[in-house]
């Protein structure tokens, strides 16, 4: 099937009915920042992993480094080979963090599930672009650099806000209503259910074509967002956004403004304007709101859509 991996994916451009996900996971990518990330939320059985590794076999043609829920310190930063212990002559072993900075991307399922230490390591791993291993008898810094996505389920339980605060964007995810939509996942769930076990099929050739041509779309927009800069207009709405949903702390506004530069390179344009924040916004402030209980979920209103438009009208 896709070049790069034995294991049958769906391509990218073949995934309905979550486009919202698919456009920040490019915006996550294009960025660039040390305030990067996603943190996916939603019910089971809304394809939040099939999207995440499809997205990651498009762009880095292979499968992102998966994270284990029961991962140790040695497992995630390295640690020394057992058995060449044994011989007398060790062999380090390179960590998960390690291999993701090789496969460019790291993918944490169930975050909510493992233990803070752990992903406060990864975290500082993913903002300064450095891993730092010191273990008995290494002492070592190794340059990586990866996208991170993390996706839960609410009903599991919560992360802490301040773990939250550390993911650049958040997106809530829902079974799709529509059923003329439903009925088209389902039509191509069949259909790739019965193309995977063929000797050749045009119709998975074609998917991967057009996911070349969308990957070709997103490695330039990267490119171009290296030059793109936030405008005094889209500081000021930032900061406005930020000051009137009264979110914990900066980063917020950091992570809106960049990501308001690769949305405009992801359309082509070399300036961001007023609607690029409008369209960001929510994805940056609604995992940081103060809030009484950070086991509710996490939900964009139509309150809450209605305040943001008295700070950015809709043009």
């Amino acid at each position: 099937m896709a070049e790069g991996t034995n294991f049958p994916l769906l391509p990218y451009s073949y995934i309905v009915g979550q486009d919202q996900l698919k456009w920040l996971l490019e915006v996550d990518y294009v960025m660039r920042s040390s305030v990067g990330g996603v943190l996916i939320s939603g019910e089971r059985g809304t394809a939040k992993s099939t999207i995440v590794r499809s997205f990651a076999n498009m762009i880095n043609e292979k499968l992102p480094v998966t994270l284990p829920i029961n991962a140790t310190d040695g497992r995630v930063i390295g640690d020394w080979d057992i058995k060449s212990l044994a011989s007398g002559d060790p062999e380090e072993k390179p960590g998960l963090l390690e291999k993701a900075g090789k496969a460019g991307m790291l993918y944490i399922d169930e975050v909510n599930l493992l233990d803070d230490h752990i992903i406060n390591l990864i975290l500082d791993v993913a903002s300064t672009n450095v891993l730092v291993v010191q273990r008995e008898g290494m002492d070592k810094e190794i340059p990586v650099s990866f996208s991170l996505v993390g996706t839960m389920n609410p009903e599991e339980g919560a992360l802490r806000p301040q773990l939250l605060d550390r993911f650049g964007l958040f997106m809530e995810m829902k079974a799709v209503p529509d059923p003329h939509i439903r009925a088209e996942i389902l039509r191509r769930v069949l259909r790739f259910d019965a193309e995977r076990n063929r000797d050749h099929s045009g119709w998975l050739d074609e998917g991967r074509w057009q996911d070349n041509q969308r990957k070709a779309d997103i490695e330039s927009a990267k490119s171009s967002a290296e030059y793109i800069e936030p405008t005094d207009e889209v500081v000021d709405l930032c900061a406005a956004v930020a000051a009137e949903f009264d979110v914990v702390g900066h980063r917020a506004e950091i992570v809106m403004a960049r990501a308001a530069c690769a949305a405009a390179a992801l359309d082509g344009r070399f300036t961001p304007a007023s609607n690029d924040v409008r369209l960001v916004a929510p994805h940056a402030i609604m995992h940081r709101r103060h809030k009484p209980a950070y086991t509710d979920k996490f939900e964009w209103t139509q309150a809450d859509a209605e305040s943001l438009a008295q700070v950015i009208p809709a043009v």
